[in-house]
Parts: C-alpha cells; sequence; structure tokens
C-alpha cells in the first residue's frame, strides 16, 4: 500500500473512532444531566456506560473473527452503520431501560469498529511502523473521548443531553456512506479456520493470555476510571458542567500528544520505557486524587492521557505480532479484556465513591496503572528478547 493511501486509511479510520468513542465518554460529563433528566442516582445513570462496554466487550468476540472470514473493511462499514443508527436512537431514550439497550446495542456494533480498525493498521503497516501508527490512530481514538466532554458539556449547557447522541449518530452515518467509496475492500483470510479455532489457538498461548489480562488492568485503571472525572471536576470546582467538559478534554490533547510522542519516547528510554510510562500514568492520576489548585489538576488529566496511550499502543503492537495471520482475532480478545476491565472498573467504582467519595478511585487507580505497566515492561521485554533471538537465527 502506498504511502498516501495508508495516510488516508489513517485519517479516514481515526476520524471514525473519534466520533465513536465520542458518543461513549460523552457521558463522563453527561452523567449529572442523564441521571436528573431520567430521575435517577447518579450510579444507576452509569448503567447505561457499562451496558455499552460490557456489550462492546462480549460482541468484540463475535466482530473479530467475522472480520478474518469475511474482509475486515465490509465489516468495519457495516459496524460503523450500526453504531450510527443505535446512537441517533440513544437520543431519544425515555427512562433507564430504554438507555441501557440502545447503548448496549451501540456498543455492539462498536466491537466492530475498534478492533477491526487496529487489525487494518496491523495488516497495512510492518513491524517497524505499526506502533506508530496505532498509537496516532489511538490518539484521535481518545480525542474524540475527551473532547466529547467539551461538545457533550456544551450542548447539555445549552440545551440537552439528547443533542450529544444524535449529533454524533449523524455524522457517523455520513462517514459509513463515504467509506464506501473510499476505502478498498480488503481480501479476507485465506486461512479459513472457524471462530472456535481461532481462539483456541490464542488461549493455548499463556505468553498471550498474559498481555490480554494486562489490557484488562488497562480498562480498569483508566476506562472504569475517567467516566468519573467529570463527577470529581463538578466536586472540586463546582464550574458548570460547559466548563468541565472543556477541562476534561485536556485528557485527549495528552492521548495526541502521547501518540506523537511514543516512538521519540520509547527510543530514548529504550527498556525502561514502561516503566516511565506507569510513573507517569500514577503520579498523573494522584494529581487527580488530592486537593490541589485546577491547573494541577489540568497536568494530571494531560499526563493520564499520554500515559495509557503510551502503555496501550505498546501492548497493542506487542499482540498484534505474536499472531500476525488473524489480527482480526486478535484484536478482539484484546478489545474485549480492555471493554471488560472498562465495565468492571465502572460498576465496583460506582459502589467505592458511595462509600469512599470520588476521589478515592483516582487513588486506587493510580496504583492499579503503575502495577500494571510494570508487569506489562517485564512481558514485552521478554517477548522482544525471544523475537531478537529467532531473528538472528533466521540470519544465521
Amino acid at each position: 500500500m502506498e504511502d498516501r493511501s495508508k495516510s488516508r486509511m489513517l485519517w479516514v479510520l481515526g476520524f471514525m473512532l473519534f466520533l465513536a468513542n465520542g458518543d461513549n465518554y460523552a457521558a463522563a460529563s453527561l452523567l449529572g444531566e442523564i441521571a436528573v433528566d431520567l430521575d435517577l442516582s447518579l450510579g444507576r445513570a452509569a448503567l447505561s456506560v457499562m451496558a455499552y462496554m460490557l456489550s462492546f466487550g462480549l460482541f468484540t468476540l463475535v466482530f473479530g473473527p467475522l472480520s478474518d472470514r469475511f474482509g475486515k473493511v465490509k465489516v468495519f462499514i457495516a459496524a460503523s452503520m450500526g453504531t450510527a443508527v443505535f446512537s441517533i436512537l440513544g437520543a431519544f431514550a425515555f427512562n433507564l431501560h430504554s438507555l441501557v439497550v440502545f447503548r448496549a446495542m451501540n456498543g455492539m456494533f462498536g466491537a466492530g469498529i475498534f478492533p477491526v480498525a487496529f487489525a487494518l493498521i496491523g495488516d497495512a503497516f510492518d513491524d517497524g511502523d505499526r506502533q506508530h501508527a496505532i498509537s496516532k490512530t489511538m490518539g484521535m481514538a481518545f480525542l474524540g473521548a475527551a473532547t466529547a466532554t467539551a461538545v457533550g458539556g456544551t450542548f447539555a449547557y445549552l440545551g440537552s443531553w439528547r443533542f450529544v447522541y444524535l449529533v454524533y449518530g449523524i455524522a457517523e452515518l455520513i462517514l459509513a456512506v463515504w467509506m464506501t467509496r473510499l476505502l478498498k475492500k480488503d481480501q479476507p483470510s485465506e486461512n479459513r479456520i472457524s471462530s472456535w479455532a481461532a481462539y483456541q489457538r490464542v488461549w493455548r498461548n499463556p505468553r498471550f493470555m498474559r498481555l490480554t489480562f494486562l489490557i484488562f488492568g488497562v480498562g480498569f485503571s483508566v476506562f472504569g476510571t475517567f467516566t468519573y472525572a467529570g463527577v470529581l471536576i463538578q466536586k472540586a470546582t463546582s464550574f458548570n458542567v460547559l466548563t468541565v467538559g472543556v477541562l476534561l478534554s485536556v485528557f485527549g490533547v495528552g492521548t495526541v500528544a502521547g501518540g506523537r510522542l511514543a516512538p521519540v519516547f520509547r527510543r530514548k528510554t529504550k527498556s525502561a520505557f514502561l516503566v516511565y510510562t506507569g510513573l507517569l500514568g500514577c503520579s498523573s492520576m494522584l494529581l487527580l486524587s488530592v486537593e490541589l489548585p485546577i491547573s494541577f489538576r489540568a497536568v494530571g488529566l494531560l499526563g493520564f492521557g499520554m500515559a495509557f496511550v503510551l502503555l496501550q499502543s505498546t501492548l497493542v503492537a506487542t499482540i498484534l505480532a505474536k499472531h500476525p495471520e488473524i489480527k482480526g482475532t486478535v484484536m478482539s480478545m484484546s478489545g474485549f479484556h480492555l471493554f471488560l476491565g472498562g465495565a468492571c472498573g465502572t460498576a465496583i467504582n460506582a459502589r467505592l465513591m458511595k462509600a469512599q467519595g470520588v476521589e478515592m478511585l483516582f487513588t486506587y487507580a493510580a496504583f492499579v496503572f503503575l502495577i500494571t505497566s510494570l508487569v506489562a515492561a517485564v512481558f514485552v521485554s521478554r517477548f522482544e528478547k525471544r523475537e531478537r533471538a529467532a531473528l538472528d537465527v533466521l540470519v544465521s
């Protein structure tokens, strides 16, 4: 694939991820408004977030193998259209049950967007360029997550939280229709193994499963905590929902910066890359958890976003290298653990917030992120050493 085509593909995938992640993470600044409008507690309103994440995680296991068997582009476009429709329907939710159903369906189709996009990148880029491409696209995705808080805050402040899901859904639908002409369809995998056989292959690889469990830790500490970042900022500052949304967008700036800086940072820190990443994430979340001026909390959000992308892009690039022939299935397992971790974190944190206050969520998450990064540093280092040793044998 030519460099120009690769660049165009990255922008298209990145923008769809920007939109799809945005209509999910808008809940971080909308949760209070949703709770008031539908007469719910914050914990019950957060069930809509958990429904999205659980549905996403479960159906990721379906869409990945489908993309290997029938073509990644075809599955990606179909999933994009589906998530657009249910994002629009989410704007018309009339009670908790309807909101949970629409968000769960949105998450189901979202499961065909996130892992398949990164599997497409895995096909298009070689090992030397893959992490950089993944980092850039991941930065776009989570810029969408964080700017969603600003967009969500703006719409909630000027009118209603419902407009947020409506606008995102319409934008996703327009882009999905455009992609039918823009993206060149890929060929299905020649290795037409069944979904069950594909999963058996990765389940029987203990090194691979260790990496996916680490991704669970990333989802638990990042996704399961960021949902409540808006509540934390509102409690600490008494800012209105619009200002809170704008402030939370600093997290998105951090994800983009992390995506851009990942190759340089890794080249300079070498084997200590993930150790520094863990320390950055831990210290950033601790800045959010203590009573400090708002400028320090903004720095914490910036570092939080950077550390997340640095860690997650490394894990994804490593995992893709382990089973290159079934990238869709591999990314399905990764997405399942990421969003299952996020759903578990969201549910557990709802109880912790009620019992100990929202600040403690970020304290606990800081150390979960640090431990995850340190363990990842060991596993990734071992994998890279084995890859270099295997390459030396082939060369000799």
